[in-house]
């Protein structure tokens, strides 16, 4: 596992960058932590170091967002609001997952039994001085 520590938005650039780095051989990311705890945020600047120019916003009511990076295709996925598994389905989560294409997944633990087995861990745990550790660990 590696961890690095975020102070300030300043941080997350150089964050992002070393995240890629770490995670090149997962297609599929999948970010942890309460709501608040800045997964979006973190997600827009892997996005900008990927080379995606399109504005990155949350897709909490659309579930996905779709960005064109640099040399690849980016899913930007967030199942806060859905209630069933089925849901991703019926979206096409299968399709996107046997794309090859990079998928950022907000609360995976909304389609734990979708996912594929070989992922790349993202948490995120707010201190008490607002400070982020961000760990991140492929499985």
């Amino acid at each position: 596992m590696t961890s690095f520590l975020s102070q300030s938005l300043e941080d997350l650039p150089e964050i992002a960058r070393q995240l890629i780095v770490c995670g090149k051989d997962r297609n599929t990311w999948i970010f942890v932590g309460d709501l608040g705890a800045g997964k979006t945020t973190l997600i827009k600047h892997i996005c900008q170091q990927l080379g995606v120019e399109d504005q990155v916003m949350s897709p909490t009511f659309g579930l996905v967002n779709t960005y064109q990076g640099s040399d690849q295709t980016v899913h930007h996925f967030d199942w806060y609001r859905i209630k069933q598994e089925g849901e991703a389905l019926e979206i096409g989560w299968e399709e996107y997952v046997d794309s090859g294409d990079l998928l950022l997944v907000e609360w995976p633990e909304k389609i734990g039994n979708l996912l594929p087995e070989e992922l790349y861990l993202i948490k995120i745990i707010v201190g008490k001085s607002g400070n982020r550790n961000i760990e991140a660990e492929i499985l």
